[in-house]
């Protein structure tokens, strides 16, 4: 793809979702900077929506390809590998880190796209399995949901908007993090934030932008592990 054939809009989402889950990962420097995982409510949405996206571009139909095989052993090696920084910055968490949510996501929305007996059977294998792990998966099985009721909502707009965002708020209402707040005005603007976050996102890659955003390639995968040693590192030190 041509620096010209690049999807502006598309970029820009992934730059949204790289800037607010640094944020949130923030709190495990400052625990008691809510505002911080309030804005981190963002960032799962928009990655799932830069998943869906690219899904919505490709051809339907043509689910065995290289490239997707490539992006699906991406995904598995970078899930594998974030692990451990995420177990040492989160050693409390009783969940896998985000990529297994994501990829799990993958696999469902590209059964939703091709259709077709293949793709009826690849959804229904990675729903068992997120419900089967569900306790593990970091946003559940509602999560896993989103990449695929987000590439609905990109083929119809409208009403259908109301889909994601309603599975953000139960993807994010069995959060450790919800729950444990005393007060509930913060509890009311995660779920809000949540709430918001898909339709804002949708409305973003519907614009036409003319200045330049700089494109998000491959080494995303590897910000993703890198930023979680950084923040461990500081923390280590600090």
């Amino acid at each position: 793809m041509t620096e010209h054939d690049r999807d502006k809009g598309l970029d820009l989402i992934k730059w949204l979702a790289i800037f607010t889950m640094v944020l949130d990962h923030l709190r495990y420097l400052w625990p008691n900077a809510e505002w911080l995982f309030i804005l981190g409510r963002l960032a799962f949405p928009l990655f799932c929506l830069g998943i869906a996206a690219n899904i919505a571009r490709s051809p339907a139909g043509e689910l065995y390809t290289e490239r997707n095989a490539r992006y699906l052993i991406r995904m598995t090696v970078f899930a594998v590998f974030s692990e451990l920084p995420y177990r040492l910055l989160s050693d409390d968490s009783g969940t896998l880190n985000v990529m297994y949510s994501l990829m799990l996501g993958l696999l469902i929305v590209w059964g939703v796209h091709h259709r077709g007996r293949d793709g009826l059977l690849l959804v229904l294998v990675s729903v068992s399995v997120a419900v089967l792990i569900r306790e593990r998966l970091m946003y559940g099985v509602f999560g896993a949901l989103l990449p695929a009721a987000l590439l609905l909502a990109i083929r119809r707009p409208g009403l259908l908007w109301l889909l994601p965002a309603a599975l953000c708020v139960l993807a994010n209402g069995r959060n450790r993090w919800v729950e444990e707040w005393d007060l509930p005005v913060f509890a009311a603007l995660t779920l809000l934030v949540a709430f918001v976050a898909p339709g804002l996102g949708l409305w973003l890659l519907s614009r036409s932008y003319d200045f330049k955003i700089w494109p998000v390639r491959r080494w995303s995968y590897w910000f993703y592990p890198g930023h979680l040693t950084a923040l461990y590192l500081i923390d280590l030190v600090a």
